[in-house]
């Protein structure tokens, strides 16, 4: 039979100091070796800082963007606007004839105050003297509405 000295002798002692040793080293707050990863603790205030300046930048940036967006949205209503405005007169003044989509005609006015819109551009009329001042070289859109080309005078 075994002594009572040989069953310690053939027992296994760790010689590691078991308060020196972390039961799970993966939660520890600092590196448990010492070719570990160096852990800092981060400065919470800064890591705020840096993320409500990135925030704020890029905020800003989209709200631009919409800004921009709806710059352009009021000019193309406007735009749109005008044209109908200019339709309106157009279409009072009475055509004598059908407009083709997409061609160019003559918005005049005559002598009395009256408009006419004609298929004659202004140096084509040769040497009337009831010649009508024109006020607009204008084109027939898809939509119906006509779109001033060029304008020649006041009053459109």
């Amino acid at each position: 039979m075994e002594s009572h000295k040989d069953k310690d002798a053939n027992q296994f002692v760790n010689p590691i100091d078991p308060d020196s040793v972390a039961e799970n080293p993966a939660f520890l707050p600092y590196a448990h070796t010492v070719g570990g990863a160096v852990i800092r603790p981060e400065d919470k205030g800064k890591l705020q800082g840096r993320s409500i300046t990135a925030m704020e930048q890029q905020t800003q940036r989209q709200m631009q963007q919409i800004y921009e967006q709806m710059d352009l949205l009021a000019k193309q209503a406007k735009t749109l606007q005008s044209r109908v405005e200019i339709s309106y007169k157009i279409y009072l003044a009475g055509l004598s004839f059908e407009p083709v989509i997409g061609q160019v005609y003559y918005f005049y006015q005559r002598g009395n105050g009256s408009h006419m819109v004609s298929m004659i551009s202004p140096e084509e009329w040769g040497r009337s003297l009831q010649k009508p001042e024109c006020l607009a070289k204008i084109q027939l859109l898809g939509d119906h509405t006509w779109d001033v080309l060029t304008t020649y005078a006041e009053g459109l």
